[in-house]
């Protein structure tokens, strides 16, 4: 007697059930297990196929019907994904034009099996060998699904990406031995490596060969740029009128940075050389870290501005296995737990100390950097409280997952503005609560500079108003970026359109709801209640949390 045939899946299941079998790396990342053996397949064929799956995903979800609100957002976010996904795979700045979106999934589909233990040491190397045995094949397809030309700037990031792959790879040994993993399937592991090895260097060699395209080419156009603004952020607000703010306010925000570092400190390069200064010693090197963070914890709480429910952030120094091969990478210090496997504990990584150069090392890992980036920004009251509640509150089904760190970008761009925004945000309401020292309220500062820069470049530049050297420069002779610094935003702004804008968009639309709200509430205005309601939208567009909150306000 044969087996009785499944339901259908209809509405957001069936969209997840395409998402995450066409994101096998990023579904390793999210906690779902179901495809952790398996790279993508973007061959010119399959990506043809996707395509039509998609339309055919956006055609079904349009005409499904429910009378739940949260359900009917979802749905409208998932066919907004899919219309951003199928003119990206189409365009140039997708798989078939950026060569580093292949360096990245070819690598991270090893780390994302190595960065947690969700699973005993063998099943993890059993998948990690089935992954790196796929690596030849997979970057092969590269070769002729990637166009005639690629952008200098685009081959050069792919490139440092598969030097980094062989370090990740002769390093090899030490996770294996690191998870205890049994000889036999160690054996196996190291088997498929020199083949994958090879993969790389071909790959690199072969986008060395190539003839470089345009370095116009680098601009998405202002038809998809308008997409991502109107589907993936949600904003009604046209590209112009974005532009001609963050222009304004960025003149304001230099001109606040320039007069206070001056009036208190001579210049900001004298703030600079300040907060350099201001370093911990060696041997209390990590341990400033924890301390810092619960200072931050307690300082909020006090405050009673967020819940914030015990999550601990443990951290510890890069594993020893990714230590060479990290600053090739993007290799974050905080990846996003993965919400569909959490841990009660998540590991946040520091580069060990520069034995060759400590001082210099110290000076870039300053009292400052500690508190502002990777204390108040990353580990504690931004990404990190952010995450919990999208994970744990949020009704959005997108906004549970959307903003997880995968490959090389988040799993869905419409995650962006909620997690930097507010990332960004809660710095500033640290500041607010007196968080932040003189010379740490200067840094922020000028931080805002630099998200305005930003937005201003990434318009700018997919509207083809700026080339990708005038960005560049307008980092180096307006926000006072180091010239290599400079030409790797830009790089990065050219890449990934729309996420620029993301850090003052987020934040701006959250101090704006805020101000207008407690205009609204007068004295029955709530921090505390307006930050939970807020966050508990997940990962989604603040412009649509904003109109949904003053919606219910109204």
């Amino acid at each position: 007697m044969s087996e009785p045939l499944s339901e259908p899946l209809l509405g957001l299941d069936a969209f997840f059930a395409h998402f995450w079998r066409r994101n096998p790396v990023s579904a390793t990342f999210a906690g779902l297990h179901s495809y952790d053996s398996v790279l993508p397949d973007w061959s010119a064929s399959n990506l043809k196929t996707n395509a039509r799956e998609m339309l055919t995903l956006h055609e079904e979800l349009g005409a499904f019907a429910t009378t739940d609100p949260w359900e009917a957002m979802d749905i409208d976010l998932a066919r907004a994904t899919l219309e951003i996904r199928i003119a990206e795979d189409a365009g140039s700045h997708g798989v078939r034009g950026n060569p580093a979106l292949w360096s990245g999934e070819a690598v991270f589909g090893m780390v994302s099996l190595m960065l947690r233990r969700f699973a005993a040491a063998d099943t993890r190397a059993e998948h990690l060998m089935r992954r790196i045995g796929a690596i030849p094949g997979f970057l092969a397809t590269a070769e002729s699904t990637l166009g005639n030309t690629t952008p200098a700037s685009w081959s050069a990031r792919a490139i440092r990406e598969c030097e980094g792959a062989k370090l990740l790879l002769e390093d090899m040994p030490l996770w294996l031995k690191s998870e205890k993993v049994s000889d036999e399937v160690a054996e196996r592991v190291m088997a498929a490596i020199p083949a994958a090895t090879d993969a790389f260097a071909e790959f690199a060699s072969w986008l060395k060969r190539r003839s470089p395209a345009s370095e116009s080419s680098v601009a998405s156009g202002p038809e998809f740029f308008d997409l991502l603004l109107a589907r993936g952020h949600q904003s009604t607000r046209a590209r112009a009128d974005l532009l001609a703010d963050a222009q304004a306010r960025f003149v304001d925000a230099k001109a606040t940075l320039e007069r206070t570092a001056t009036e208190e400190y001579g210049s900001w390069a004298a703030v600079e050389e300040r907060l350099a200064a201001a370093h911990p010693a060696a041997d209390s090197y990590l341990a400033s870290f924890d301390k810092t963070w619960l200072q931050c914890f307690q300082k909020a709480q006090r405050a009673d501005v967020v819940d914030w429910p015990h999550w601990p952030v443990h951290y510890v120094h890069q594993p020893v296995w990714a230590q060479r091969a990290a600053p090739f990478l993007y290799f974050l210090h905080y990846r996003s737990p993965a919400p569909y496997d959490l841990a009660i504990a998540h590991q946040y990584f520091v580069p060990p100390v520069d034995a060759a150069d400590p001082e210099k090392y110290f000076k870039t890992w300053n009292h400052a950097v500690i508190k502002l980036n990777h204390v108040v920004h990353h580990g504690a009251i931004g990404h990190h409280v952010q995450n919990w509640h999208a994970y744990n509150r949020a009704m959005s089904r997108i906004g549970n997952f959307a903003a997880v760190d995968c490959a090389s970008r988040i799993a869905m761009f419409c995650g962006g503005s909620m997690a930097e925004g507010w990332a960004c945000y809660a710095t500033e309401l640290m500041e607010e609560l007196g968080f932040l020292t003189p010379l740490e309220k200067l840094s922020e500062q000028h931080s805002r500079v630099r998200f305005l820069a930003r937005a201003i470049v990434d318009i700018s530049l997919h509207q083809r108003t700026m080339t990708l050297d005038e960005a560049a420069r307008f980092y180096q002779e307006q926000v006072g970026m180091p010239e290599a610094a400079a030409k790797n935003e830009a790089t990065k702004n050219s890449m990934f359109p729309g996420t620029g804008l993301m850090y003052w968009l987020g934040m701006q639309g959250i101090i704006d709801l805020r101000e207008e709200l407690k205009r609204r509430q007068g004295e029955t205005f709530s921090l505390r209640q307006f930050h939970d309601e807020f966050l508990e939208h997940g990962s989604i567009p603040v412009p649509l949390v904003a109109r949904r909150m003053l919606e219910l306000a109204s």
